[in-house]
């Protein structure tokens, strides 16, 4: 084997293969590209955010299988397209043993997670999850603003927040307008106070710490607004001329 050149303009760009081999190329990607895509219609597709972990770990084999055998001379197209077929119907099997199967099915793609209990962030949920900046910013894209407005909210296997509102919603954490808190003043200390970490309320003087996260930042609380006020609101604002 000749030793590699360094730096060799010719090598890194055009590559040692005859000028020919760039048709064929052509040909790997079309084969490649419409056998994957018959195997993935014929699986069935859903977007990204929704995808289980099965189908995440095979857009990642089919990854690799594709990418190389497009432009690498070294794999054959017979050895890609065994490889690609074999991952798509093991991706299959484990789709049609889940729907049988519940027990399966919890272990393959998960469970729910409670990260949100009546406006408290739970704290063994949130520290394997999510924590309270991933949770305020996946709430306020849910139009929640506080998270009294919140009785519960499920963090889903596939990544997606499913957020249940309080009726009537109570006092909490305020989310938005997304920003730093203004710390519980001084005047204020027997006053009701929220835990900046998670969210626990208290109707008078703050702990030391907070007995759900052992945080020690507190915050006056936010009231949450019913969602039909709001709706009331949008129905008695001016027009649009446009």
């Amino acid at each position: 084997m000749d030793p590699i050149a360094p730096f060799d303009l010719t090598r890194m760009v055009f590559g040692d293969a005859p000028p020919l081999f760039y048709a064929e190329i052509v040909v790997r990607c079309l084969l490649i590209y419409g056998w994957t895509l018959i195997l993935l219609r014929w699986v069935g597709g859903r977007s990204i955010a929704q995808l289980s972990l099965v189908e995440f770990l095979l857009v990642i084999a089919l990854g690799s299988a594709v990418g190389d055998s497009m432009y690498s001379p070294q794999v054959p197209l017979m050895h890609a397209l065994a490889v690609i077929t074999v991952i798509v119907l093991i991706s299959k099997a484990i789709d049609v043993l889940t729907l049988r199967s519940r027990r399966l099915y919890r272990i393959v793609d998960g469970t729910p997670i409670l990260v949100i209990r009546d406006g408290v962030v739970q704290k063994q949920a949130a520290a394997d999850s999510l924590g309270l900046p991933e949770l305020a910013s996946m709430l306020r894209l849910a139009g929640i603003g506080n998270l009294g407005a919140v009785r519960a909210a499920y963090l889903e296997p596939s990544g997606l927040l499913s957020v249940f509102p309080a009726d009537p919603p109570r006092p909490g954490l305020r989310i938005e307008p997304p920003g730093p808190l203004e710390p519980l003043p001084p005047a204020l200390d027997d006053s009701a106070a929220c835990c900046t970490g998670c969210g626990w309320c208290t109707p008078g003087a703050p702990p030391l710490s907070c007995p759900n996260c052992a945080g020690s930042g507190w915050t006056p609380p936010c009231h949450a607004r019913r969602p039909k006020d709001a709706a009331t609101s949008l129905a008695n604002a001016p027009v649009c001329p446009n």
